[in-house]
């Protein structure tokens, strides 16, 4: 079994390794956010982590309806690999999960002219993040224990820093919370080189060390499935349950059959792109994160993706509102890609960045549509344009990462809804990676590398090599 615990929804699916088909899912919203009007203004992002773990319990319950549930061999768990939520020593939720969202580190120390996330940088000096894989920012779990120091916001009595997806695998097996190097590096805190809790870092930075939880080897099984939990699920007490691990090395390991050759663009609202490597390596605008063995993900996040598209098209009904008195939006993405399909590559020297909200290595980047001419100032030449432009973004990354020392790659996997609902968008990154794009079968990748993850756990493969064999491709460009 499956489990990936997002901020936006929670999906669960049942994985047949003999057959090697999915045989069910299902997926719930995640309606748990909890902040308040003043927290919301300040750009604050709270959730009840106990209403998360009821959500995921149901989840699961729906899919454990399925006649072949009693015979779940491990139970896999991905989800949000960035935020936290501190729980007690008898595993009570004493501060809401902060989400990845959460701007707080982002105010400015009371009194001074620099944010947190600056008196972060200050305090852990010139080699300080030199060995977390990625850079502090607001939302990571270090930043966020660094925020509630500062703020005396700390509980007075024992507690252990808990990711998301560690928290759930806690209340399925009632054992103390643990975390992998997957999620544990998403952190900012961990020295992804040894893999362990970077201790001359977080003691320049004040977070009490006690805080942090213990490592274990990904997809290691943790514990069992205690008898509250299989009520609540109607799954077998006693049922493995592996340490989880981070969603992007789950949809990496869900999408990705042949990792040596492959690059993975997820786009989505925003979008990322992944590559494996098998030792730890640096590149410009790249995270280098833990993969699911000891090998490595080159990570470039991107805020353009779904989000670029549908600004345009949200433009097209205004404009459509305040002249022609239009009223529905219905099938008005389908127009947009329709008109820019009709458009020639290259949008006849139209050339979109689509960084409407800057990039998260330069926030005050702005959006700009250069080379308009009398020829491709149509709604069809700006909509093929933002395409190529979020396409481009991505192959910058992938270049960034070819002269860090990445062997070339040769094939491309598109995941996300952004790439499943827009043929187009798949035509134009195959184009511009110059590169035969496949797109997964299994939708929920994180929930199926996650089942894949459990399956390596409990020795149903001998690696995660073996088990990226499972996956399949259903549509090709």
């Amino acid at each position: 079994m499956g489990v990936d615990v997002g901020t936006t929804k929670i999906a669960v699916l049942l994985l047949n390794t003999e057959t090697r088909k999915v045989e069910t899912v299902h997926t719930v919203p995640n309606a748990s956010e909890i902040t308040d009007a003043q927290g919301k203004a300040k750009g604050w992002s709270e959730w009840s982590a106990e209403k998360v773990a009821e959500l995921t319990f149901k989840a699961i319950a729906k899919v454990a309806a399925h006649s072949r549930s009693k015979q779940v061999k491990a139970i896999g768990v991905t989800g949000q690999m960035h935020g936290t939520v501190l729980v007690s020593h008898d595993g009570q939720a004493v501060t809401p999960f902060i989400g990845w969202q959460d701007r707080r580190c982002d105010e400015n120390v009371p009194g001074e002219n620099f944010s947190y996330i600056s008196r972060m940088v200050d305090l852990a000096g010139e080699h300080g993040f030199q060995r977390e894989g990625c850079k502090p920012a607001t939302g990571y779990m270090g930043s966020t224990l660094f925020w509630l120091k500062e703020n005396h916001a700390l509980p007075s009595k024992p507690v252990t820093a808990c990711f998301l997806p560690d928290y759930i695998v806690m209340r399925m097996t009632g054992q103390p919370p643990v975390t992998d190097p997957t999620n544990a590096g998403s952190s900012g805190i961990f020295d992804v080189t040894s893999r362990k809790w970077d201790l001359l870092l977080v003691q320049k930075l004040g977070i009490p060390s006690e805080l942090l939880p213990e490592v274990k080897k990904s997809g290691e099984p943790v514990g069992e499935l205690a008898k509250e939990a299989a009520e609540k699920t109607g799954l077998p007490q006693g049922t493995p349950v592996c340490v989880a691990c981070g969603d992007n090395q789950a949809s990496f390991l869900g999408s990705v059959s042949n990792r040596q050759v492959s690059v993975l663009v997820n786009v989505g609202t925003g979008g990322q792109i992944s590559l494996w490597v098998p030792e730890y390596i640096k590149a410009k605008n790249l995270e280098t994160r833990c993969y699911l063995d000891e090998s490595y993900l080159l990570v470039g996040a991107e805020l353009c993706g779904g989000r670029s598209y549908a600004l345009l098209q949200k433009f097209f009904l205004e404009v459509g509102r305040a002249f022609f008195g239009a009223k529905t939006t219905d099938e008005l993405y389908q127009t947009m890609t329709q008109l820019a399909s009709k458009v020639p590559s290259g949008s006849d020297g139209l050339v979109c960045e689509p960084l409407f909200a800057g990039t998260r290595w330069d926030p005050s980047r702005r959006a700009a549509w250069l080379g308009v001419n009398e020829m491709n100032f149509t709604p069809g030449h700006f909509a093929r344009s933002l395409l190529e432009g979020v396409a481009a973004r991505f192959k910058a990354l992938y270049d960034s990462a070819v002269q860090a020392g990445l062997s070339p790659r040769n094939f491309l996997v598109g995941s996300g809804n952004a790439v499943r609902k827009n043929f187009l968008l798949a035509e134009i990154l195959s184009e511009t990676f110059g590169m035969p794009l496949q797109v997964p079968v299994n939708v929920e990748e994180a929930a199926f590398g996650a089942a894949l993850l459990s399956a390596v756990g409990c020795r149903r493969f001998p690696s995660v090599d073996e088990a990226a064999r499972l996956v399949e491709y259903s549509a090709g460009f």
